[in-house]
């Protein structure tokens, strides 16, 4: 071949490495943004520090919203683990996905934002906790958790194949996941979905920070001894600290004498049975004192209370640390590769989570704590450092946004709308309420059938099934949730332009029809 061959021969070359996704690597902006998806279980937003400057410091995570954007209205449609999951994934609520409940199986042949980004020439890979039933599809790589997957020394299913990883989980995933980053087809923009299994229950801290915050007294949340005047639901829930926090499963207390018999401690038993000689060792010499030491107070009622608050949190909040850091290890990855730049992250989690607000753990109400979510954006080629969105989003809303910045048609059958406006602050018209409906009704927890609407101010919510009981809000006023003003005459305006915006919604989003529900 002569120089000029081999000259316009290498332009070629050139030109279709760029369009590979090369330049996407580099980072100089010219090619499509490569996506990192990075979702925790249960974590509240009350134990972030971007959200709250009282939490104790989550500076990895704080580092995101500070040089891109954060969410101050993030809320999801459904709040309990798989359907969140579906409803990512889809861009679609739960009644059109399928996946209601945890019990359902996800149907993974409809339309996912991963499918389209493969289609479209992304490398597409799942790291981490899926917890749908059915295989992923739309990956050309995954590598996920069993079920629930647990803390220490979990099994995971690496692209079919059953394998078996020693030590702590959070470390794990962030370990695979760098372990793909640097193994993945580098002429192509990537689309990682780093989903990680903490915090969810029961809360197992690593070994290494088992004695961390030690010395911390953990506030009470000042409607911690919550009566439920004036609604039922919330009354009649199973996610009382007080009642529900299981002494040994969750705060545990597996004390060797076998005193102390509780609902779930077989199962944690087989959890601790799967520790290594050292694993146990360390976590024996953290726990057994607080085992004798509460044997030897002999607590009950609102002592008893606190004291569980206390250890719900403590272990809690290490779990929070342990990805903190964990993601520490990631953006340094993109630093240390040239990768940061051009990089989309995303942080959330699958919903919110009560801290004790109402006495509650776990989730699934429509309060506050447990519909709104973290949602923090970074990606220096298009978002401003510090950044803060107040508009009302929702997390059908991430699959049409990581479409529209990876170029891709956002297919009509998305319900969610891109949040790429909101991110580049341009003027758009935008949603005035978000809409909201949990299933999961009789089970875990025995939270009610619930649907309702949430405004900038008010919250509207039916409880439906085996009760008719209807809860409103005024949010400023009553930013606890704490006064029911539906019986109150002086809104019955209100109470009929919510009710009327409420009917909008479901037959927008084709929810109207709920005999089957």
């Amino acid at each position: 071949m002569n120089r000029l061959g081999i000259f316009l021969s290498g332009i070629a070359l050139a030109s279709g490495l760029a369009s590979c996704g090369v330049r996407d690597k580099l980072g100089d902006g010219t090619g499509r943004p490569n996506i990192l998806f990075i979702m925790t279980d249960d974590h509240s937003y009350q134990t972030l520090s971007a959200y709250n400057k009282k939490a104790q410091p989550t500076p990895n995570l704080d580092r995101i919203a500070q040089e891109g954007a954060i969410f101050e209205n993030s809320f999801v449609t459904n709040s309990i683990c798989a359907p969140s999951r579906a409803t990512m994934l889809t861009g679609k609520f739960s009644h059109i996905n399928g996946q209601t409940n945890n019990a359902a199986t996800f149907d993974g042949n409809q339309l996912t934002f991963p499918k389209l980004l493969q289609d479209a020439g992304y490398e597409t890979s799942l790291i981490g906790k899926w917890h749908l039933k059915s295989e992923p599809t739309g990956f050309n790589h995954w590598d996920i958790l069993i079920g629930q997957g647990t803390y220490y020394n979990p099994n995971f299913t690496t692209n079919g194949v059953l394998t078996h990883h020693e030590g702590y989980i959070t470390n794990i995933i962030t370990e695979k996941a760098l372990a793909w980053l640097g193994e993945r087809d580098k002429t192509k923009p990537f689309c990682l979905l780093l989903h990680h299994k903490a915090t969810h229950r029961d809360w197992q801290p690593d070994t290494a920070l088992l004695n961390l915050y030690n010395d911390i007294e953990f506030e009470l949340p000042e409607n911690f001894f919550d009566t439920y005047q004036g609604r039922q639901a919330a009354g009649e829930q199973q996610l009382s600290i007080a009642t529900d926090l299981d002494l040994v499963y969750d705060l545990k207390l597996l004390d060797k004498e076998g005193e102390i018999q509780t609902k779930y401690r077989k199962e944690f038993q087989r959890m601790i049975d799967r520790f290594t000689p050292e694993q146990r060792r360390r976590w024996d010499e953290e726990y057994d004192p607080i085992i004798a030491d509460f044997k030897k107070q002999g607590l009950e009622g609102d002592e008893l209370s606190k004291w569980k608050f206390q250890r719900y949190m403590h272990d809690y909040v290490r779990c929070v640390a342990s990805v903190d850091l964990n993601i520490g290890r990631i953006l340094k990855y993109l630093d240390d590769n040239e990768l940061a730049k051009n990089t989309i992250v995303v942080y959330t989690s699958d919903q919110g989570f009560y801290m004790g607000e109402h006495g509650f753990f776990d989730k699934r109400f429509m309060y506050e704590q447990s519909l709104r979510t973290p949602l923090l954006v970074r990606y220096p080629q298009k978002i401003k450092a510090g950044t803060k969105v107040g508009q009302l989003v929702q997390n059908i809303d991430y699959a049409p946004t990581f479409l529209d910045y990876a170029g891709v048609k956002i297919p009509a059958e998305i319900q969610g709308i891109s949040l790429k406006p909101l991110l580049e602050d341009k003027q758009t018209e935008w949603r005035e309420a978000i809409y909201y409906h949990y299933y999961d009704y009789p089970a875990e927890h025995m939270v009610k059938r619930h649907y309702g609407i949430r405004t900038e101010r008010y919250k509207l919510i039916h409880f439906y099934n085996d009760i008719d009981q209807w809860e409103l809000y005024d949010l400023e006023n009553d930013p606890d949730e704490m006064n029911n003003i539906y019986d109150q005459r002086e809104n019955s305006e209100l109470i009929d332009s919510l009710k009327m915006k409420l009917a909008e919604l479901q037959v927008q989003y084709e929810d109207a029809d709920r005999s089957t529900y």
